[in-house]
């Protein structure tokens, strides 16, 4: 894939302390965004408003699935072929977008994971004990699931889907758990590949944690719940 056309996904909501320095380090990219403003109750939008941001303005919270989703829907009705998604509150270093998209473009992948567990050696800003415990209850849970497929950090939101994924998750995607689940939902398709690079991720600088920042390993078991329910229907991604 030569010179592909990318779009970055900035999901936000009340992320007025954080907003205007992602902003500024997406800018310096050259690469397109869009944020996501899902229904902000604090100053993100006036932030956005006032310096000329690309963003769409939700009228009501949607969660995180759903505002995700918006993007994916904006990258496919403007032909992207690649679409990342990038947290609103810093904590995806976008230094390692070239690392995400190299899978994609060279047609080995069509979902790329930033993942702070694929490297050992690496360690991430963000993990407590507890949140790796869960996150290595979630992984292994998966494997079994999806018979024998491995993804070590099924919750990471810094994910680069190609242009078949973007058509995909525009039209089906999680509202709840959205990442572990179409994670899980892809690995046990045959048509999808998922392949993870490792990252580090910064400390988030501010704002209100979405569902991937886990306070206990308790919130695996949410998941998991809804992957055993998954199970028992059809493969959606088929």
């Amino acid at each position: 894939m030569q010179n592909p056309k990318i779009l970055l996904i900035i999901p936000a909501f009340n992320e007025e302390k954080t907003i205007l320095n992602t902003l500024n380090l997406v800018k310096a990219t050259n690469y397109d965004y869009i944020v996501i403003n899902d229904g902000s109750t604090d100053n993100t939008a006036n932030i956005l408003y006032k310096n000329n941001a690309n963003f769409i303005d939700l009228f009501s919270n949607l969660g995180i699935g759903g505002a995700v989703q918006t993007g994916y829907k904006y990258a496919y009705d403007n032909n992207y072929d690649i679409a990342i998604q990038v947290d609103a509150d810093g904590q995806h270093d976008i230094s390692y977008i070239d690392s995400l998209i190299e899978p994609i473009k060279n047609n080995e992948a069509d979902l790329v994971i930033g993942s702070c567990f694929v490297d050992k050696k690496a360690k991430s800003k963000r993990s407590s004990k507890i949140r790796r415990i869960g996150i290595r209850i979630l992984s292994n849970f998966i494997f079994i699931m999806s018979g024998g497929k491995r993804v070590y950090d099924p919750t990471s939101g810094f994910r680069a889907a190609n242009r078949k994924t973007i058509a995909l998750f525009s039209e089906k995607y999680p509202l709840e758990y959205p990442e572990p689940v179409s994670n899980y939902e892809l690995l046990r398709s045959k048509h999808y590949v998922i392949k993870e690079v490792p990252v580090r991720m910064n400390k988030r600088a501010g704002g209100k944690s979405s569902i991937r920042s886990w306070k206990s390993a308790y919130a695996a078991f949410n998941v998991i719940f809804s992957i055993l329910i998954l199970s028992l229907g059809r493969k959606k991604y088929d």
